[in-house]
């Protein structure tokens, strides 16, 4: 029997080019390279696995038409697993659940996979980006654990370590496990994305712009989410330090445009824009370029993480298809399933809070979001991506008058980030409208 370059067996039915296809599948979804599409050329080979990870490419699309056109590939990977290995039946059954919209099956099979056939490391991927859309970072970190004593000589195990131990908030062991990724092989950029959160969450705002610097020459070959998002972590650093034109020239050049009809690299977009106006930056048109790409996913409904963002970029934008987005959000949380409160109880009062706020109603955006804030993590999302929603709950604060607890949010932020000068700024203006800012300017 054939394996692949991971050591795993494989039922090739097509011979040496399904497992070549498999291959290229496998070490370019691990290392975040966009040849792991590549598959796509496969859609006639036989081998039953070869049409499970096809499915798995589509369902990427993150998209309502997904499981569509995922769908006659993973029937056809189901047809033939009878006669497959009991890792390649796993694989498979798992991304049937996942096409079938039944997440929890789907990540148990995952874990189920990290346990029994720990090399499977496309398999564990996979299990957390599940896990990490619905908020476990424990879980995240329990799945890869269960690989290192039989993978730990694969780099790309320890980026993906290393990205969970920060997610939990081990931010020590997070730099270790990025750091010992990197060593292994330096163009490792789910590792150096692992260490910008370390150093974002730290503080380490110049060491982190710099340590970007230095590696973004080896991403290359990379998919889109992953090149355009390390560029907006890179952003992330410089808006801290005030590089205002430096951000506007990353969202120009880096980021927004790579993909444009791709949900990862919208949300980037999204997110980015929101920070620098709420950094008192003009960003121009952008958010009229953006928006027709958005508008095409009102009818999504496929992650909340996605939607809320999608709606804010719509709202900014000044167009109508906000308020189509939100009652189908409604409609959603409507139909939600026993796993998926999160639709319901976090993003309905997230969302209304977002179009309050892009709309000049401050007052609602804070009644809204400082509902749903508690529970923002049941949405997806990393800490850096979901603090977009705590800095829009505290701009809305200040604007509707609630300045005391303003400063109760605003300065802890501020000791923990001595280094940004985008909150010292905030800081000040909030100091003096307190009437305190001579008293207060020694420490900001």
């Amino acid at each position: 029997m054939s394996t692949d370059l991971l050591g795993n067996p494989v039922t090739a039915a097509g011979g040496q080019a399904s497992v070549d296809a498999l291959d290229g599948f496998v070490e370019g979804f691990i290392a975040s390279e966009s040849r792991a599409a590549d598959i796509l050329a496969a859609a006639d080979d036989p081998t039953p696995l070869v049409q499970a990870c096809i499915a798995a490419v589509h369902m990427f699309a993150e998209s309502a038409g997904a499981p569509a056109a995922a769908r006659p590939f993973i029937e056809r990977a189901l047809a033939g697993a009878a006669g497959v290995t009991s890792r390649e039946q796993q694989f498979i059954q798992a991304v049937a659940a996942w096409v079938d919209g039944d997440l929890p099956r789907a990540t148990a099979l995952h874990e189920a996979q990290a346990r029994e056939h720990p090399r499977d490391l496309a398999s564990l991927k996979l299990g957390q980006y599940h896990l990490f859309n619905r908020g476990d970072a424990p879980g995240m970190l329990r799945i890869a654990l269960a690989a290192v004593p039989a993978a730990a000589d694969v780099p790309y195990l320890h980026g993906m370590l290393a990205f969970a131990w920060e997610q939990c908030h081990a931010l020590e062991q997070a730099e270790a496990a990025a750091r010992r990724a990197i060593a292994m092989r330096r163009k490792e950029p789910w590792a150096h994305h692992a260490l910008a959160h370390v150093m974002l969450t730290q503080g380490r705002l110049h060491e982190g712009h710099a340590f970007l610097a230095e590696v973004s020459e080896t991403w290359t070959g990379l998919n889109s989410f992953m090149v355009t998002h390390n560029w907006w972590h890179q952003a992330l650093f410089a808006l801290e330090l005030d590089r205002i034109d430096e951000v506007l020239a990353l969202h120009d050049e880096r980021i927004w445009g790579v993909a444009k009809d791709y949900t990862q690299d919208q949300i980037n977009a999204v997110s980015l824009l929101a920070r620098l106006e709420l950094a008192g930056a003009d960003v121009g048109d952008r958010w009229q370029d953006l928006a027709p790409y958005l508008a095409r996913r009102t009818a999504d409904q496929v992650l909340p993480f996605l939607d809320m963002q999608y709606l804010l970029g719509l709202a900014r934008a000044g167009r109508p298809e906000a308020d189509v987005l939100l009652r189908n959000i409604e409609s959603r949380a409507t139909r939600a399933g026993p796993h998926e409160d999160a639709w319901r109880e976090v993003c309905v009062p997230a969302s209304r809070g977002l179009l309050a706020w892009a709309r000049g109603d401050h007052a609602q955006a804070l009644r809204e979001l400082g509902q749903a804030l508690p529970r923002m993590l049941e949405t997806g999302g990393s800490h850096a991506q979901r603090d977009l929603f705590s800095q829009l709950h505290l701009d809305a604060m200040v604007r509707s008058g609630h300045l005391q607890g303003a400063q109760n949010l605003l300065q802890p932020q501020l000791r923990a980030q001595p280094e940004s000068r985008r909150l010292r700024r905030q800081a000040a203006g909030l100091y003096a409208a307190l009437g305190l800012g001579a008293a207060t300017a020694e420490f900001l």
